[in-house]
């Protein structure tokens, strides 16, 4: 018959047996065995909703298990961060976002209820140059005109973005700093309100990514005058870039996805490799090419540091410009 310390010993062995197979590493091993949920920070119908949702449904079909795309908007990005930053770390629940929830807001705000840098990196899924677009009032027509007009109305255009912290906004001010003008800002909820506003001539200009705003433009609705790329897009050539006035003048945003602290390596090496790879995916590249996106993609360490960079160019950014929340 088994003893009594026999028997025991079996027990712990059982039990820990149970906690070994329901570990996070273990988990890892078969991931993902269900539903994936995406968190993203912003609201629906910006470029940074149609990016996860474009990857989403790539990988829904490559897992044979749906993605669920849910938008979490607010204080620049911080609620679905912070969300995300207290999920269980076991892949299930991930952050697509672009820069401000991750690189930027440890800047701007007092205080944040996550640490942006703990994230675990997974990929950078693609980078969006910004755009001056401006209502058609606007009579400039050109990056030196829209300048001289600015200045001649000193504090009088309103600038719509994304929110405060965001990366369209800081490339407002960055803008106003170069060029020595000075804008109203006006804070939306994300890209599709703002945009809204502006076609409706209740803002004046707006430093959007092109993701959705190019389409706007080419109904008429909108005025593209330069994009923020380093030089002039080979699917835009005949629209300057800003630097050619000011030069030196950058700005892209980008969108990435991260999971929560401690998730396991063998998850976030799994879905490093499968979104490379629908980043190689034509498909994939030709709906990018819809909201002027390139690919991006990488490791987790050249993502960890492509943040890090980033962390120190935005703060550069809003202390020179003296960015404050208001």
């Amino acid at each position: 018959m088994m003893g009594r310390k026999t028997f025991l010993a079996a027990g712990v062995w059982i039990a820990l047996a149970v906690v070994l197979a329901t570990s996070p590493a273990a988990r890892a091993q078969d991931y993902p065995t269900r539903a994936v949920k995406i968190i993203v920070p912003f609201p629906a119908g910006g470029t940074a909703d149609a990016m996860p949702r474009l990857i989403g449904d790539w990988l829904s079909r490559k897992w044979g298990h749906p993605i669920v795309i849910e938008n979490r908007a607010g204080a620049g990005g911080n609620i679905g961060a912070e969300m995300v930053s207290k999920a269980e770390p076991d892949g299930y629940t991930l952050l697509s976002a672009p820069a401000p929830p991750l690189v930027i807001n440890q800047n701007l705000y007092p205080r944040l209820g996550f640490d942006p840098l703990a994230f675990e990196p997974i990929v950078v899924m693609s980078r969006v140059p910004n755009s001056l677009v401006v209502n058609p009032k606007i009579a400039a027509k050109t990056t030196l005109e829209f300048i001289d007009y600015a200045r001649a109305n000193p504090g009088k255009l309103t600038a719509a973005t994304q929110g405060n912290g965001t990366t369209s906004h800081l490339t407002a001010e960055l803008f106003a700093l170069m060029a020595k003008v000075k804008f109203q800002n006006v804070p939306y909820r994300g890209s599709a309100p703002a945009l809204t506003d502006l076609v409706a001539g209740n803002v004046d200009i707006m430093f959007d990514n092109l993701g959705v705003s190019l389409a706007l433009v080419k109904s008429g609705q909108l005025k593209l005058i330069a994009v923020a790329a380093a030089k002039r897009m080979a699917s835009l050539p005949d629209v300057p870039a800003i630097a050619e006035t000011l030069p030196g003048f950058e700005a892209v945003a980008w969108y990435a996805v991260v999971a929560p602290p401690k998730t396991p390596a063998r998850i976030v090496a799994k879905l490093n490799a499968d979104i490379n790879e629908a980043l190689r995916d034509p498909n994939i590249l030709a709906r990018f090419a819809e909201f002027s996106a390139e690919p991006v993609g990488g490791t987790p360490t050249e993502t960890a540091k492509y943040f890090r960079e980033e962390v120190e160019r935005w703060n550069n950014v809003i202390k020179a410009a003296g960015v404050k929340l208001e």
